[in-house]
């Protein structure tokens, strides 16, 4: 079969999955050697190593690249399919083993959640092309910044929710997506903001969520976005008023079946380039494929057709 003759790289951040990856590495490599046979492999030790050794592979020749990881992981070795904006090399793969908290990504490339399954989705399924996202945004000291992300950046409560999971995990103490929102909701009442989308200005609102979707599912399975496709060229943008928390409880269900986009006070349009700035001094947070990075103003971008992937997508 052809993935046997593939140059093939793993990498692996054994951190995910509250660190149960690390302690599954036999299972997983066995099942692994058995689909995909020979391989090299490697073990991220600190954030944005993926970036690097993904990179470093692609250059030294690999040709598919599997990452075992959640989400975050995923976003990093995506990342390292480009070099100053552009792809390193058209022709490699990516493909991916669920192997993290969340894993909402490859929901939408209906990679099976299962080790043995996934792996053996890995060595059968076809190498397609997707559209990324590109943002550009600003980090927490101020500095202008520029990262792809795969699935999903949203700004407002998103941003607000993920810190939270991000601050308890390293406390060890329960950061479920769920539990987090729930907590954060109370004193949250969204962000005024101005948008741009494809350089038409929109109208000014207070929202609680603002989601650039490439992907249809984010939160650890929340479908914001049903309707969103991987490879048309555009993203949806999910827009979300601000929300009693009365309303949001009686209204929350809605984004676990993907039901909202008919509520009076969600809007969802479509577009190539948004640009989100804040209209108010506290800062606005950003979250991208689950982990919370920066803060507004940002600009996002779709960047059509530049991924390959294992995957089948409908």
């Amino acid at each position: 079969m052809k993935h046997n003759f593939l140059k093939t790289r793993v990498i692996v951040n054994p951190a995910s999955n509250r660190g149960q990856t690390g302690h599954r590495w036999t299972e997983i490599k066995a099942t692994l050697k058995y689909f995909l046979k020979d391989f090299k492999y490697d073990f991220t030790e600190r954030p944005c190593q993926a970036t690097d050794l993904a990179r470093e592979a692609i250059k030294d020749g690999v040709e598919l690249l599997v990452g075992v990881g959640g989400d975050g992981t995923a976003n990093e070795i995506a990342n390292g399919f480009f070099e100053e904006q552009k792809i390193i090399n058209p022709e490699a793969t990516l493909g991916l083993v669920p192997s993290g908290t969340g894993c909402d990504f490859t929901r939408s490339l209906n990679i099976p959640r299962n080790l043995k399954n996934a792996v053996k989705f890995i060595s059968e399924a076809p190498e397609q092309t997707i559209d990324i996202g590109r943002m550009t945004y600003q980090e927490e000291n101020g500095q202008p910044v520029s990262r792809y992300f795969l699935n999903i950046a949203d700004f407002g409560l998103g941003g607000e929710v993920v810190r939270e999971v991000n601050r308890r995990r390293l406390q060890r103490r329960a950061s479920s997506y769920l539990f987090c929102l729930l907590k954060a909701l109370p004193a949250f009442k969204g962000h005024q903001v101005r948008l741009e989308i494809d350089n038409q200005k929109a109208a000014s609102d207070l929202y609680l969520i603002g989601a650039v979707a490439n992907g249809r599912i984010f939160g650890k399975g929340l479908k914001i976005a049903p309707a969103a496709r991987l490879n048309d060229g555009l993203f949806d943008l999910i827009l979300v008023k601000s929300l009693s928390l009365l309303e949001f409880c009686l209204q929350g269900w809605r984004l676990a079946t993907g039901s909202h986009l008919n509520y009076h006070r969600v809007s969802w349009q479509r577009g190539r380039k948004i640009e989100v700035f804040p209209l108010s001094p506290e800062p606005v947070l950003i979250e991208m494929d689950g982990e919370q990075v920066g803060r507004l103003p940002a600009a996002f971008e779709i960047v059509p057709s530049s991924l390959q992937v294992k995957a089948f997508l409908e």
